[in-house]
């Protein structure tokens, strides 16, 4: 995989974003799309702003790019490419929901994935998902749909993680891990080869996984203990 946040664009017209979420990961992914360029030094992308659905926040600029308004503005920009921020275990299921509400095909998604991160070739990332600095994935690695892998994440060889999941920062994915659908894995955590981390359940930061965690439930700590159901 060449570097860069979106494969094979390099050496064309700075391609149109739209950055959905004016939070946190949200201000990272504008900032770093902002400043990517291509071989010859030309910007690869032309961050034309935030969509956010806080009406507080429209009109608004945020790290000098504006808030253009809430969903329905991704129609007035038909030749953008989105990317879906919203990771935060707070808003768990906000992905899928923007996703399934926009109903758009899945080449208006950009696949963010910052120059630092080591993919092997033999990886895929989807659409819509986001890899960020210094993630490491070993061969037979899958990153799902609008997944996101924050920054010094290591996922061992054939670890799968399923769309709109979510693994925070200096996570480590021993092999054959699978993080299901709209997972949440804590910053800091430790899983277990073959481990499977449950469809929407949250694992708290820091948390050691030995075993499988069942979906829809929170679960931390190490030794890891079940904390209650998952929002």
């Amino acid at each position: 995989m060449p570097n860069g946040f979106l494969r094979g664009l390099r050496g064309r017209a700075p391609r149109e974003l739209l950055v959905i979420g004016a939070g946190g990961m949200g201000r990272a992914i504008a900032s770093l799309c902002a400043r990517e360029t291509d071989a010859a030094g030309r910007p690869v992308w032309n961050v034309l702003g935030f969509v956010d659905e806080d009406p507080r926040l429209h009109g608004a600029a945020v790290d000098g790019l504006p808030v253009l308004g809430g969903l329905p503005v991704v129609a007035r920009h038909p030749g953008a490419r989105l990317v879906v921020s919203i990771c935060h275990v707070d808003f768990h299921g906000a992905r899928r929901r923007i996703v399934e509400t926009l109903g758009l095909p899945a080449h208006r998604y950009a696949t963010i994935v910052h120059p630092t991160a080591v993919i092997d070739p033999s990886c895929t990332v989807g659409p819509g998902a986001v890899v960020m600095p210094q993630v490491c994935a070993l061969p037979g690695g899958t990153v799902g749909a609008h997944a996101v892998v924050r920054p010094q994440t290591v996922m061992a060889a054939d670890v799968t993680v399923r769309d709109y999941a979510t693994v925070a920062a200096q996570v480590f994915l021993g092999r054959g891990v699978v993080v299901e659908e709209e997972a949440y894995v804590g910053a800091g955590t430790k899983v277990r080869e073959r481990a499977v981390v449950g469809p929407r359940a949250v694992v708290g930061m820091g948390s050691l996984v030995l075993g499988p965690v069942p979906g829809h439930e929170v679960w931390a700590g190490s030794p890891l203990r079940r904390l209650g159901p998952a929002v």
